[in-house]
């Protein structure tokens, strides 16, 4: 059966219920966090490499999630794992972790970190929508929701900021190498047991899955 929309959003907030992490959607905290009587503009000379400059709203962003070490200023991404069979006979399969994200989305996330103050991070979580179980090693947040296999992967914006790479220039679209997302992305757990003062680019010790 395919999942229903927004089944990753859906997904994700099951998630948190579920491992009892306090959390704010922003779409039910709308009107607190984006004042009606100023329209916040961002714009940028050089974000990257190939892109224009641009100016654009302000982006809104998901969820604000309070960790005992850290807040977090969520993005959520959803994204279905490619996979592709590995060599012949073989029986062993690869997957390619999406993690492309538009330009706009890290440069409002940018500004967002700013207003909220050294308390709060910023973050990308991604949602990997797996058609069947994941290979162990894969992954270390693995959940079926809904007959589906969901996996979870978080990094750190200004990890992402320093690691991407233009996707489209004319899209505006950047994305990180798979061995760079591999080392900077790691379970959201963890990321909240991180403390906020920690330095950018502080990798958590992660728990055994």
């Amino acid at each position: 059966m395919a999942p229903t929309p927004h089944h990753y959003e859906t997904a994700f907030e099951r998630y948190l219920r579920a491992r009892r992490i306090p959390y704010v959607s922003v779409d039910e905290a709308r009107k607190a966090l984006l004042p009606t009587d100023h329209a916040f503009r961002v714009h940028c000379e050089s974000a990257a490499p190939g892109t224009s400059p641009a100016s654009h709203s302000l982006k809104s962003f998901d969820y604000v999630i309070y960790g005992a070490g850290a807040n977090l200023l969520v993005e959520v991404k959803g994204r279905k794992v490619a996979r592709a069979r590995g060599s012949p006979g073989s029986g062993a399969y690869r997957s390619r972790l999406q993690s492309w994200v538009g330009l706009d989305d890290v440069e409002s996330l940018k500004v967002w970190q700013q207003l909220f103050g050294p308390q709060f991070r910023a973050c990308f979580v991604f949602i990997y929508w797996c058609e069947e179980q994941t290979p162990d090693g894969l992954f270390q947040e693995v959940f079926i929701q809904d007959g589906c296999w969901y996996a979870v992967r978080a990094v750190m914006l200004d990890d992402y900021a320093r690691a991407m790479k233009i996707r489209s220039p004319r899209w505006r679209t950047v994305h990180v190498r798979t061995d760079d997302f591999e080392r900077i992305s790691h379970p959201l757990t963890p990321a909240l047991e991180q403390s906020a003062d920690s330095p950018p680019g502080c990798e958590p010790v992660f728990a055994s899955p």
